[in-house]
């Protein structure tokens, strides 16, 4: 299955580039998704569920940035993942370019998707429909938190810099020279660990898992306008 989106922000591509590198970030706004560990800065595993009626679907799997170009502005990301309770399995492939525009940029994701297994039961067709709302929704969920952390004068961190542990490493050079003066015994009991590389922020409550059944009938419902005329 093959899905594009698109969509415009009112900041420069540069800047937007570098904000949607930040795996903490666009994780967040993957439906149903949690990072658990970052094991590089090309590379993080995690975990997806998915409700489909009474039963919930967790896969497990791992990440990677396989392509960068600064110059271009454009990524691409392979990621692979496995039923935790079956023999189902997930695979998708997402290139994202960030292009000039009249607003500012323009963001285009082009995303392949692959599924087998309990899910792919919904037919071709469904899941074409349900996927292509799922990367909408995480389409309008980094336009949003953009706009809100460009809103709040919040910098993006740059590419590479691991996320959650490049901001809390400046956060902490900004506010704690004084602390950090005084020993690393003090900083250590301030709860300030040393970070040897990017780990992921540390999640408030887990997500709750993407409702495919209401995503169905949804589908279901735009087809059945479409059908009639829209009415």
């Amino acid at each position: 299955m093959q899905i594009e989106n698109s969509f415009e922000i009112a900041a420069a591509p540069d800047e937007v580039y570098r904000f949607l590198l930040d795996v903490n970030r666009v994780a967040a706004c993957m439906p149903g998704a949690e990072l658990s560990e970052v094991v590089d800065p090309d590379t993080f595993k995690g975990r997806v569920r998915i409700k489909v009626g009474p039963i919930t679907v967790a896969y497990n799997g791992t990440a990677r940035i396989t392509e960068r170009d600064e110059a271009a502005r454009k990524a691409v990301l392979s990621a692979d993942g496995r039923e935790t309770t079956g023999p189902g399995s997930a695979r998708a492939t997402a290139t994202m370019t960030v292009a000039e525009a009249d607003a500012g940029s323009r963001v285009l994701l082009a995303t392949d998707f692959t599924v087998a297994g309990r899910v792919a039961n919904f037919g071709r067709g469904v899941m074409e429909d349900v996927s292509r709302r799922l990367v909408g929704q995480m389409a309008d969920c980094i336009k949003s938190n953009f706009e809100s952390q460009t809103e709040s004068g919040t910098q993006a961190p740059a590419a590479g810099d691991g996320g959650a542990a490049a901001g809390q490493q400046e956060a902490s050079s900004s506010s704690g020279e004084g602390s950090q003066a005084a020993g690393s015994t003090a900083g250590s009991a301030e709860g300030a660990p040393a970070a040897t590389q990017p780990r992921p922020q540390p999640s408030a409550p887990e997500p709750k898992p993407v409702n495919a059944v209401s995503l169905f009938f949804a589908v279901v419902w735009d087809r059945i306008k479409r059908l009639f005329g829209g009415r």
